[in-house]
């Protein structure tokens, strides 16, 4: 099953690859189209604002013509017949000249079909707009100033002159259109280039006279990025939290896959050390009963063969307990929590241990302590904890077991270290030991009993009593164990 899972994790790591790629992708193109639609637009509007601006100044500079146009006293408006096409000839001349012989301007309108010798008040407003509007309008936008009479000319090309631009209407006007298409950045217009980072506009011709002047604007904004972030602040956030989910998703996936296969390979471990384990009484029982069913034993062996049976039974319902066991939450013996010398227990679960092993001479390294060390703790299951620890030092030993126990106290705490000289514990399986069912990969061996349940239950019963155990090299051969509990 291994397999196959890692085919499956690597097909979703390369789905997932692809998923933030193409995201980081799309954003990264829509980042410059962005960028560059910014700064096309920022600068074809302020090209726009300046235009605007400057339409309003020449409409001010029309309009005051207008009003020297119409004052008699500076300007003189005639009219008459032309003889050759008997059309309409307007005149229009200084009222004082500035010099001698200086001369006006004369002039027909082609859509003006009446005749006429002297001028009504309606037909000199239309003359002054025509030539207002249109010649002198013209005249402007080209950048120059024509001469129709000399102290018309001199008046306008002095207001000419002295015309620049407004910044304060121009940012007003620049404004306007960024909101009309949607663009809400900080800007700063300027005509000379200041130093400070940002986006700088390309400068725009700001001066009537063209191309003589070097009057010009430009604007600075905040950079490209800042814009872009602010605008699509919530696409951003999307790709981030598709982007989240699908890690998560992905995590998730792959966390529940590997527990599955941890699972699956627990289940097959479990399955075949049971067999073994089931397996020796099985088979005891199975060839006891058929020595008592084939052969007439007088009385004395057949009650030794019960027992054998009898024995078997119960080592197959204290295995079958302790499997139904491990799937519920351990809970403490029924007895009350009490002050607990942890040497006396030490000391009676040491005794008990030749009892249930053939231990060599020699098999210990001890100094029981003489000044009692007290926990808060429930005695039963604090004397399995001790047992069940030197259990596994011997049963995991080398054929000669080695045992090295010692007790220290430290701040609050007291330490129960317990050495072998056994395989030891290699450094990656030394959390993974005190998991449920969990035993060190060796193959198809059995030649030790059990299901990997006991470091399990010696770690829930600690947890309860506030403590802790841990797994450590015994150099230069062997495991350490380190039993941590409170003290009272």
């Amino acid at each position: 099953m291994k397999q196959p899972v890692n085919l499956i994790l690597t097909l979703m790591a390369l789905c997932i690859a692809g998923i933030i790629g193409l995201q980081l992708f799309w954003n990264y193109q829509n980042y410059r189209a962005t960028v560059q639609s910014f700064q096309h637009d920022i600068n074809q509007t302020l090209t726009q604002a300046v235009d605007l601006e400057m339409a309003q100044r020449r409409q001010g500079l029309i309009n005051q013509v207008k009003l020297w146009l119409a004052d008699t006293s500076l300007i003189q408006i005639t009219c008459d017949i032309n003889n050759r096409d008997s059309s309409t000839v307007f005149h229009i001349n200084d009222r004082h000249p500035k010099f001698k012989g200086g001369s006006g301007m004369s002039f027909g309108i082609g859509d003006f079909k009446p005749r006429l010798t002297q001028l009504s008040p309606s037909v000199k407003r239309m003359v002054i707009n025509h030539l207002a509007d249109r010649r002198i309008r013209k005249d402007l936008e080209g950048g120059v100033v024509y001469y129709y009479t000399q102290r018309l000319g001199d008046s306008l090309n002095l207001a000419f002159e002295r015309s620049h631009m407004r910044l304060h209407e121009l940012d007003s006007i620049y404004e306007n259109l960024l909101a009309n298409k949607g663009i809400d950045a900080r800007y700063i217009l300027t005509t000379t280039r200041q130093g400070g980072t940002g986006y700088w506009t390309q400068p725009v011709g700001t001066s009537f006279r063209k191309p003589y002047a070097n009057e010009w604007v430009r604007a600075r904004f905040d950079p490209p990025s800042h814009y872009f972030f602010k605008t699509m602040k919530w696409v951003i956030l999307g790709t981030f939290l598709l982007v989240a989910i699908s890690l998560f998703c992905f995590s998730y996936t792959a966390k529940t896959l590997l527990s599955q296969d941890k699972l699956a390979r627990l289940k097959d471990d479990f399955i075949n050390n049971m067999s073994h384990e089931l397996n020796t009484p099985l088979t005891s029982i199975k060839i006891t009963a058929e020595a008592l069913k084939t052969f007439n034993h007088p009385p004395q062996v057949q009650k030794k063969y019960l027992d054998i049976i009898t024995y078997q039974t119960d080592k197959l319902t204290g295995l079958t307990a302790q499997i139904l066991n491990a799937n519920r939450k351990i809970t403490l013996a029924d007895e009350p929590w009490q002050a607990v010398n942890v040497c006396q227990l030490l000391d009676q679960a040491i005794r008990e241990l030749p009892l249930r092993h053939n231990l060599p001479e020699a098999w210990l390294s001890y100094q029981p302590q003489t000044k009692p060390v007290l926990v808060n703790a429930r005695a039963t299951s604090l004397l399995a904890v001790f047992t069940n620890v030197l259990d596994n030092a011997v049963k995991y030993g080398s054929a000669h077991p080695q045992l090295a126990i010692s007790l220290i106290t430290k701040d609050r705490w007291v330490e129960v270290g317990i050495a072998d000289n056994g395989i030891g514990v290699p450094a990656e399986f030394r959390t993974k030991i005190f998991e449920p069912f969990f035993r060190i990969p060796r193959g198809n061996v059995h030649d030790v009993k059990g299901y990997g349940l006991g470091l399990s239950y010696v770690k829930q019963i600690l947890t309860q009593h506030g403590g802790s155990i841990r797994a450590e090299a015994n150099e230069p051969i062997g495991s350490l164990f380190w039993i941590r509990i409170p003290l009272c």
